[in-house]
């Protein structure tokens, strides 16, 4: 019986450490949390981009890791591309913006 009890405990507390390592974040990789948070972001600048009548925002993508948005795609016109990166800088929780946005 105490042997058992020994393989129960020692299975619970292998769970536990898996899923404390298995949530946790790295330089390289987001949290559960983290991952959540980021696309908030992310829906936020694409619906900001859509409400602005100078930008299309089905020619700009917009991918966010830990708070930093980078943008890309293809604008008609430089000024376009500079009012991407000033809209994505408003958002709430954007912590930096680079811009990978082309001119045609």
């Amino acid at each position: 019986m105490k042997i058992a009890q020994r393989i129960v405990t020692a299975a619970f507390t292998a769970v536990v450490a898996l899923t404390a390592v298995g949530c946790a974040s790295t330089s390289n990789r987001e949290s559960a949390g983290e991952y959540v948070d980021d696309a908030v972001i992310t829906t936020k600048v694409k619906a900001a981009f859509a409400a602005d009548p100078t930008v299309k925002a089905t020619e700009i993508n917009v991918e966010t890791f830990k708070g930093d948005v980078q943008l890309s795609g293809f604008v008609a016109q430089p000024g376009d591309a500079q009012r991407a990166v000033d809209i994505a800088r408003g958002v709430k929780g954007v912590t930096s913006v680079k811009n990978d946005i082309r001119v045609k």
